[in-house]
């Protein structure tokens, strides 16, 4: 096949593949380690998830507040071999992680287009710039990514092959990508959604072994969901925001929307972006993985508010099908690859000089002065015979644990009034029976505090937030919650 198209042709139709592998690897590898040597420098404190999904990874468990529990087994995982808990082991997975799901797309986009575009697909992975930003920081959908894309590769040879033990590969993969993020379930939409072509149809005997492996591999967190009145459900349901509502559609939200849509330019980089929205005009079989996150997430912004992440599942099956289109247009592939070194250079460095202003403030300030925020409540504690810190916010409490980790100190979130609003009220509220003095960190001034320490909040987070340590009775505190 000379003029490679987006048909289903391609499905039926895989080619040699053996000479993707050796330069798409040297590519991968290269960017990786420049990753962790640029990683090494990094300056910027944990972000409030980081520090969250660190503390899950101190407890083995099957489920926790607001995800799934594989980031958390791996960061729990990576610290312990390596002896540490810097913030450079807790993000250490990033870029490998990204760096194996570009090799994974790689290997599906040979059976696709070919050897060409299998290289031009694991560089391309390996450089937008939700991967660049992924393998800075460590999220959930950095650990759903590898498992995804090999769920999608496994999907692929099995509606080639009919072979049941691509079944059961693809329905454990999807399984490990859900264990990471409940976004995984996008995959078995598009499943679906790939059935209505006789070219996506994978017979009923594989799509129940496809099912079976996924539910095996899930049970664990459901299990845990279930003996924890669906607490993380609860939380996806939050997020959400407009399924608690009685009427979602009283107010809908354009500007939102149309927000959403052009955040996904700067997510998977303008040409990807441009060219994954052509791309599946024609429904290609692989257009059933694009379109319902893109869709879902548009919709929900439109009802509400979205996050630009919250599609990433799209371009696992996105990046291939826009490499599909673009790998005979030089030119744009050129200026796509111009962009992604503008944000794989730019990103890296700023956590390194992070000195760098806007507008009086530094740029990246979300990701400064977190840990010196706990360490001068820490401090204060100490000197006041470490009693007991209560704060009322979860970044501060999420940084406090993380940072007082060998300090201590002894942490408390307020009591939760009806269900938990985060994983700290519910597994560390303040006990009703506390006696004693209590450090409080929080915005007003109780009445009944008995002294007051200011805290310095300059060139960080909390720069606006008003925080300041008060000392109160715990009776006094426990009075008020």
């Amino acid at each position: 096949m000379t003029d490679r198209t987006l048909t289903d042709r391609t499905l039926t139709e895989p080619e040699q593949t053996a000479d993707w592998f050796r330069p798409a690897l040297l590519i991968v590898t290269a960017i990786t380690l420049l990753r962790w040597l640029l990683l090494a420098f990094d300056r910027t404190d944990l972000y409030v998830d980081e520090s969250q999904y660190w503390l899950w990874g101190q407890e083995f468990a099957f489920g926790y507040y607001s995800k799934p529990p594989l980031i958390g087994w791996l960061i729990g995982a990576v610290t312990t071999l390596a002896g540490s808990d810097s913030p450079f082991w807790v993000r250490m997975p990033g870029a490998f992680l990204h760096g194996a799901t570009a090799l994974i797309l790689g290997a599906w986009a040979a059976r696709l287009y070919g050897a060409r575009a299998a290289v031009l697909t694991a560089a391309t992975y390996a450089t937008v710039p939700f991967t660049a930003l992924g393998s800075l920081l460590i999220s959930t959908d950095t650990v759903m990514a590898p498992f995804f894309a090999a769920a999608l590769y496994a999907h692929h040879r099995l509606a080639e092959t009919r072979a049941p033990k691509f079944a059961l590969w693809a329905g454990a993969a999807i399984g490990a990508a859900f264990m990471a993020k409940y976004a995984a379930i996008y995959f078995l939409i598009g499943v679906a959604l790939a059935a209505l072509r006789p070219q996506g149809r994978i017979g009923w005997r594989n799509a129940a072994l496809l099912l079976l492996a996924f539910l095996v591999v899930i049970s664990g967190n459901l299990i845990w969901n279930i003996s924890h009145q669906f607490t993380t459900l609860s939380h996806t349901v939050d997020n959400v925001g407009w399924v608690r509502q009685d009427n979602p559609l009283a107010a809908l939200n354009f500007a939102s929307a149309a927000e959403f849509v052009l955040s996904q330019f700067a997510v998977a980089g303008p040409v990807i972006f441009a060219a994954t929205l052509i791309a599946i005009r024609k429904l290609p079989i692989q257009a059933a993985f694009v379109i319902p996150p893109l869709l879902v997430v548009t919709v929900q912004a439109l009802l509400g508010t979205a996050q630009a992440n919250w599609a990433v599942a799209a371009y696992f099956a996105g990046i291939p099908l826009a490499i599909g289109l673009l790998q005979n247009r030089p030119r744009w592939l050129t200026a796509s690859f111009a962009v992604n070194a503008v944000f794989c250079i730019t990103l890296p460095l700023l956590t390194i000089f992070t000195w760098v202003q806007w507008q009086g403030a530094p740029l990246i300030e979300r990701q400064l002065g977190r840990a010196a925020m706990s360490r001068q409540i820490i401090a204060i504690a100490h000197a006041q015979g470490n009693p007991p810190i209560l704060a009322d916010n979860r970044s501060v409490l999420a940084d406090l644990f993380y940072t007082g980790q060998a300090e201590g100190v002894t942490i408390y979130a307020p009591r939760p009034k009806g269900r938990a609003q985060n994983h700290y009220e519910q597994r560390y509220p303040l006990p009703a029976d506390l006696t004693g003095p209590l450090l409080w960190i929080t915005k007003t001034a109780p009445a009944c505090a008995t002294a007051t320490y200011a805290l310095d909040a300059t060139g960080g987070a909390y720069r606006k937030s008003g925080y300041v340590a008060y000392l109160v009775p715990a009776a006094c505190a426990n009075a008020q919650q």
